[in-house]
């Protein structure tokens, strides 16, 4: 069922509380539609007409207000007797609206009946979704609604443009080389290869775009997570038996002639030592809550109990920071100094980059010409992944084997050329997709 009310005269610029000069009074605004909760879960509008009275044009605006600020993530929060919204776009936060603490619950409600969640329980989280559609767009939007101090809730909506997803290797913007280690890595059904990253990093992806780098056409890619609506094209999904193990179950899915499996998230030594007793014969991808390669590695050998197992078995490990994009319409060209170049480690024939686009300053009057329309003057427009990976040597496995740290491990794979961060991001901005601020604004962070 679709909930829509058509267009609407927005008089409340508080929405828009970075623009509120651009929009008069009275502008019709076309608010979102929501088509249904993920969960499929009826939405019975008619047992909630009170609520629904009350808050569902306030939510769809709120909502309406994110998806055309690009917001990848709304958040409303209740501090005393008010209430504020914050949207982070291209992950970077901004105000978003006031309101009263009464409007704020009510629209918290909302959400989660529309997402086919309780809308009456308070006090505990839920996690739901509900798909949506604005301007021809589809959205799905992922609801967490989590209990704060004095009986209040924080509302957190993560938008994902069915449209605009990072898929793929190309999407995200993985170098060739790295590509190519990625279908040399999956090509041996050999190995656990694991992307780490703290949660809302973009960590799972980074994981389904490195799936998607597997040569589907040699390699059979089989899977026993549970990836919501995302699609992983030519990737079997596999049922495991009530009563199996996952040991049991990638057996099975060997005698299928399996190449790569994707597993759930590897957070507990008895789950990991499972597809540790496996990974001498097949491929296994997993997604790891930690914070970076080194922190991968030091939780994985601790998880395997057994140093040399986790030596033989360990293939790579893979982690990301999402950097911003710079807009195509206005970013700047400059010719580099060469001391720039020197400095920051770029090649000394590297004759162009570019930086995040001003406007332009009338001479005679001062006056600033308006913000570009496509990046709404931020100078940025979408995120790309910079990458690190310890891919496994001879010298790193016997360095595992004899104790060493996850620190250490990564500090000899520098030193053998691994992939890292500042060697990524430096290629990103000689491509011309980001800037040196942008980078150094990511470090520093």
């Amino acid at each position: 069922m679709v909930f829509g009310f058509g267009k609407k005269k927005d008089n409340n610029t508080s929405n828009r509380a970075d623009k509120d000069d651009e929009i008069d009074d009275g502008e019709d605004v076309e608010l979102v539609n929501f088509q249904g909760a993920v969960n499929g879960k009826p939405v019975d509008m008619a047992a909630n007409s009170r609520l629904a009275q009350a808050a569902l044009v306030p939510t769809k605006e709120m909502i309406t207000d994110g998806l055309e600020r690009r917001a990848e993530m709304i958040r409303l929060d209740v501090k005393g007797e008010r209430a504020q919204t914050t949207v982070s776009v291209d992950g970077m936060p901004y105000a978003g609206s006031k309101m009263p603490k009464q409007q704020a619950l009510a629209i918290t409600q909302m959400v989660k009946l529309l997402a086919g969640l309780d809308p009456k329980l308070r006090g505990k989280q839920q996690v739901g979704g509900v798909r949506t559609e604005h301007l021809g767009i589809k959205y799905e939007l992922s609801i967490d609604v989590t209990p704060q101090p004095e009986g209040a809730e924080r509302l957190t909506v993560r938008v994902r443009n069915m449209k605009h997803q990072l898929d793929t290797p190309a999407d995200l913007g993985f170098s060739t080389v790295l590509k190519q280690t990625v279908r040399d890595l999956t090509s041996h059904r050999h190995g656990i290869i694991a992307v780490c990253g703290p949660p809302g990093s973009g960590t799972t992806t980074t994981t389904y775009a490195l799936l998607r780098g597997v040569d589907m056409y040699m390699f059979s890619i089989y899977s026993i997570v549970d990836t919501g609506t995302r699609e992983l094209v030519n990737v079997k999904k596999f049922e495991i038996n009530e009563g199996d193990d996952y040991e049991t179950s990638c057996m099975r899915m060997m005698r299928e002639e399996a190449d790569v499996i994707f597993v759930p998230p590897l957070k507990d030594a008895e789950s990991t030592k499972q597809f540790m007793s496996v990974a001498d014969r097949i491929c296994i991808v997993a997604e790891m809550p930690v914070k970076d390669t080194a922190s991968a590695l030091d939780q994985l050998i601790e998880f395997s109990g057994d140093r040399q197992k986790a030596a033989e078995v360990i293939d790579a490990v893979f982690s990301q920071k999402l950097v911003r994009v710079l807009c195509s319409s206005c970013r700047e060209a400059f010719r580099p100094n060469p001391k720039l170049l020197e400095k920051v480690g770029l090649p000394a024939e590297t004759k162009t980059l570019y930086r995040k686009g001003e406007p332009m300053v009338d001479e005679k009057t001062g006056d600033e010409d308006p913000p570009c329309e496509k990046c709404d003057g931020t100078g940025y427009f979408g995120r790309v992944a910079m990458l690190e990976a310890i891919v496994m040597s001879d010298a790193t496995r016997k360095l595992i084997a004899e104790g060493a740290s996850g620190d250490q491990i990564k500090a000899i794979a520098r030193s053998e050329g691994c992939l890292t961060f500042h060697k990524d991001g430096l290629r990103l901005v000689a491509e011309g997709k980001t800037s040196l601020e942008e980078l150094q604004r990511v470090f520093k962070g």
